[in-house]
């Protein structure tokens, strides 16, 4: 019995170190101010918990109004209007910062086309660099204001 809470220590310990590990890959660091928009009882609080942890700080809700080094902004279909969305997640935005479309994976409710993306970021002012899972449950896509490709 006592190697079985072994594993499952390893096991939790390897599953925090890759959250932590896709924190990082998403760019966050140490004293990273970062603002979340579309926050609801769906979000992976996972990636949540292990943000704050990686930057020290709580997540900021739509309503602050610090400047903040990146947005992550949970996009479901039905939501509304992605462009107005997108636009309003910028307010905050300092010149160098990234918005990270957080938006569930192909399969699961609520799934948002890459497609539908990639058509709404350049009438926000924005640019889709970069794509990737971030959990079972949701994808991530990197946008950045057109002036900082």
């Amino acid at each position: 019995m006592g190697t079985n809470k072994a594993l499952e220590e390893h096991v939790s310990e390897a599953d925090a170190a890759t959250s932590v590990n896709v924190a990082e890959k998403l760019g966050f660091k140490n004293g990273d101010l970062i603002q979340e928009f579309g926050y609801d009882d769906d979000v992976d609080f996972d990636l949540r918990d292990d943000i704050e942890d990686l930057t020290g700080s709580e997540l900021l809700d739509e309503d602050d109004h610090e400047v903040v080094d990146a947005v992550i902004f949970w996009w479901r279909d039905g939501d509304g209007d992605l462009i107005d969305a997108l636009m309003d997640s910028l307010t905050n935005l300092s010149e160098t910062g990234v918005v990270w479309a957080l938006t569930p994976k192909s399969g699961r409710p609520g799934y948002v086309s890459p497609a539908e993306i990639q058509e709404a970021a350049p009438t926000a002012g924005l640019h889709l660099t970069t794509s990737a899972g971030v959990s079972k449950d949701w994808s991530a896509t990197r946008l950045v204001s057109k002036k900082n490709k």
